[in-house]
């Protein structure tokens, strides 16, 4: 099949190189794309939110599936799109992505089929927002309901941080259109974990379980990321987690969006608090996790194609996963002031070195080539170092060795990412 994917950051580098493996993929393409993927797939110079110029790519091309990794394009609808121009796709319609595009939507739909999550209140209103924040004090949880490309989330430790939050949010429109409406919610205790499901409208296959690093100070210090880096398997979602993440969580939301007209397909990400063995429900994503998608297409050994295909034609049921024993991690490198400000354009050298070090894999998240041919960095998150090994601490040991040997004097990262498994 002729194949294209959807995105330019870590998350389609790693569905390219698993797409790649696959037999059913015999020519790779991806939109827009960066400087990592352009080594095994032909770059469409087409953004991810031109979901019209995307559809008539995909058709005019003769394209027969095409992946959509972000969610933005989901929200707007290109899963529709491509579908009533004849094109396959991988992901759910614009009706289902609102689990995502709105998290006022996505908790009213937990609420009415019973899924155990935060309390919480929706707001249009400022006033009406603080004086909720006000009668349910700190610590508390301020987010925008629409998108923020992750980053409209605060975890207020004082009223006086929750109440500048929605100042914020919602009059200083830090996020737009995003802050219009906000989600206030409950603070949870425990152990955070990221989980994966694909989806066929009906079934639900369960995947597996990752746990990012959302701070971006070594310890968990300093300003929510987007994150920078995680690891898979996580030790915290135990057999007995996962059925009941499965039990509770996924498959009544997957009958849930059925009854509601709004059938859910492609990839179920569910935000996870767990806490002595009892996990919550924190949110849905509509697409696999960046950083997580990475060390899941390292672990993946089935094919991912035929796993998307079955999703997307509603075949799921009697199909199963299997996957590489060994554990995989993901070190997000990431260019200095980043989650603020930040410059683009800086060289990167040394990643043929790094690609050596055994079991890794140097993914792109925000790389172009300039005029000269060198790799330069152009966004926040820029490259995911992924490495395999016997252990969590094997991966990351060598994960490390490959960035140290990466020359870049720009970037920067954590230097200890997977410390929660290796403690265990």
């Amino acid at each position: 099949m002729k194949i294209l994917v959807v995105g330019s950051g870590g998350r389609e580098h790693a569905l390219c190189w698993a797409i790649r493996r696959s037999p059913l993929c015999t020519e790779l393409l991806c939109a827009p794309g960066n400087a990592g993927i352009a080594e095994f797939a032909t770059l469409v110079p087409i953004g991810v939110e031109q979901v019209d110029d995307l559809t008539a790519f995909a058709r005019t091309n003769a394209v027969d599936f095409v992946v959509i990794g972000p969610e933005a394009p989901l929200v707007l609808g290109l899963a529709d799109k491509l579908a009533a121009a004849g094109v396959k796709a991988f992901g759910p319609s614009a009706a289902a992505a609102a689990l995502e595009g709105s998290k006022g939507f996505m908790k009213d739909i937990l609420a009415k089929y019973d899924i155990p999550t935060a309390g919480y209140g929706r707001f249009t209103d400022a006033d009406a927002a603080k004086a909720f924040i006000r009668a349910k004090g700190a610590p508390i949880v301020v987010k925008t309901d629409g998108l923020a490309a992750g980053k409209g989330v605060v975890v207020a430790t004082s009223l006086d941080e929750a109440l500048a939050a929605v100042d914020a949010m919602m009059g200083d429109k830090l996020f737009g259109a995003a802050g219009d409406e906000l989600v206030i919610e409950e603070f949870l205790t425990g152990e955070e974990a990221s989980f994966f499901a694909i989806v066929d409208g009906t079934t639900a296959l369960p995947l597996a379980a990752a746990q990012d690093h959302k701070r971006v100070g070594d310890g968990d210090t300093g300003p929510n990321t987007g994150g920078m880096g995680a690891y898979s398997p996580a030790p915290v979602v135990t057999p007995d987690i996962e059925a009941k993440v499965m039990e509770r969580c996924i498959l009544p939301t997957v009958r849930g969006m059925a009854a509601e007209g709004r059938p859910y397909r492609g990839i179920l990400f569910a935000g996870l608090m767990i806490d002595e063995g009892e996990p919550k429900l924190l949110e849905y994503n509509v697409r696999f996790g960046d950083p997580e998608c990475q060390v899941l297409m390292a672990r993946l050994a089935s094919d991912i194609v035929a796993l998307m295909l079955a999703a997307a034609e509603g075949q799921l049921a009697g199909k199963t996963v299997e996957w590489s024993d060994d554990p995989a991690l993901v070190v997000v490198m990431a260019a200095k002031g980043y989650p603020g400000s930040y410059r683009k354009g800086s060289v990167i050298e040394g990643l043929d070195q790094a690609n050596q070090v055994e079991g890794v894999r140097v993914l792109h998240a925000g790389t172009e080539r300039n005029a000269r041919g060198q790799i330069v960095a152009t966004g926040g998150r820029v490259l995911g170092i992924t490495a395999s090994g016997a252990s969590v601490a094997e991966a990351q040991t060598r994960a490390y060795q490959a960035i140290d040997r990466i020359r870049w004097p720009e970037g920067f990262c954590r230097r200890d990412i997977g410390w929660r498994a290796i403690k265990r």
